[in-house]
């Protein structure tokens, strides 16, 4: 028989594991309990096994789980390792052995667990909400730059559950369609066959539907650093939303990430992404990085007509050298060329910088891009035809 204390620690490790982004609902508590219940608790490889069986259900989650049962159920320097997760790493040259670190959401889930509720000092407690705002409502519209950083945890969360859907386009191929202009002349005639001599219905066929490809340009200079960390989320988001969706990142030179954020676990995608990226943070050279990319990638990607998200404060290094030929050669290349600045957020910004000048005439829409408002506003508006405004040209010119 499983004791109150011991339901309450199970109950209480499915909390953080719920927290560190598991699936694991009242359903599995249930079900955890009567694992245990089942193989008992006079051997630690049997009660693990029996808790990994019940709370785990994808081998992505199978790290993540082994690392919570290690700390919650036997880790004396619990508090150690979690501080030490969420504190920054400065590796030195002699730091080649790595030893295994605990993802940052886990460690957030076992300092921020809840603890349990003393009911003999429980008392009800009125609000008045009728002139308050939800919490979600304010982070909806606030700068990802002035986030807190537990508003930053909660905003990633959110960006997890973001999609990114594209109007879906006509292609060359076709497929058998109840109605259409053009006649199936094989189906028809195959229809005759089976009707002995009856008057066999027309068959028709029509252009297949499919969303376009898309592809991301997303600036990681120190200028941009803030907001390029919390737009990768957004990337890792729709990359494992729909097909063909490719990232790649620029600083001082271009990379693509698109394998790295295939994986399911944003903790693991992310950290292959910055093993990956040596130019984090550093200075911009967008005429250079765009240049190899149209040598390089664009061949490649920019096919069945493509739209191309480019996310950068348009501050170049290099003053905006050969950056508006590249411009130019991007916008022909693909369909759709849609650029996110985050400086857009000033209602009096102006296009003076030389590379905003320079890039700012060859692109279809031109958006801002510093919150989660205007991430919703970005969907909205590729679903609609491509806006040029014409007003800021003249300041580009």
């Amino acid at each position: 028989m499983v004791n109150g204390r011991l339901v309450e620690n199970i109950v209480h490790f499915v909390r953080i594991l719920r927290a560190a982004g598991l699936p694991v609902g009242p359903a599995r508590v249930l079900d955890a309990l009567a694992a245990v219940q089942s193989v008992g608790i006079d051997h630690r490889t049997d009660f693990r096994a029996a808790l990994c069986s019940v709370l785990v259900s994808r081998r992505d989650h199978l790290p993540l789980f082994e690392q919570a049962f290690d700390v919650f159920w036997r880790d004396p320097k619990l508090l150690e390792r979690m501080i030490a997760a969420l504190l920054p790493k400065v590796h030195g040259r002699l730091g080649d052995v790595q030893t295994p670190q605990m993802p940052a959401r886990l460690a957030q889930a076992l300092i921020q667990s809840p603890k349990p509720l003393d009911h003999s000092e429980t008392r009800e407690i009125e609000f008045d909400a009728a002139f308050t705002f939800s919490a979600r409502e304010v982070l909806q519209k606030k700068d990802f730059a002035t986030m807190t950083p537990e508003e930053l945890i909660e905003v990633r969360q959110m960006l997890a559950g973001l999609t990114l859907p594209l109007p879906e386009i006509a292609v060359r191929r076709t497929c058998a369609a109840t109605r259409g202009h053009a006649i199936d002349l094989r189906a028809t005639m195959r229809g005759m066959v089976g009707a002995a001599g009856a008057v066999a219905p027309l068959r028709y066929r029509a252009r297949r539907q499919r969303t376009p490809p898309l592809v991301v340009l997303c600036d990681i200079s120190g200028s941009m650093d803030r907001y390029a960390r919390m737009l990768l989320h957004f990337l890792h988001a729709i990359t494992n939303d729909r097909h063909r969706v490719h990232a790649l990142v620029f600083g001082t030179r271009l990379t693509n990430i698109t394998r790295h954020l295939k994986h399911r676990d944003v903790d693991v995608a992310l950290a292959h992404v910055t093993a990956a990226v040596a130019d984090w943070a550093g200075g911009t050279r967008i005429g250079a990085s765009l240049a190899e990319f149209n040598r390089r990638w664009s061949r490649r990607l920019l096919g069945q007509s493509a739209v191309v998200l480019l996310i950068s404060d348009g501050l170049d290094a290099d003053a905006g050298q050969g950056l508006a030929f590249e411009m130019e050669r991007l916008a022909k290349s693909c369909a759709r060329l849609v650029w996110l600045n985050p400086l857009l957020r000033y209602s009096g910004f102006e296009a003076r910088p030389a590379g905003i000048r320079a890039m700012l005439p060859h692109v279809d829409d031109f958006l801002p891009v510093h919150n989660l408002a205007s991430l919703r506003d970005l969907a909205v508006a590729l679903r609609a035809k491509p806006h040029r405004d014409e007003s800021m040209f003249p300041q580009a010119a």
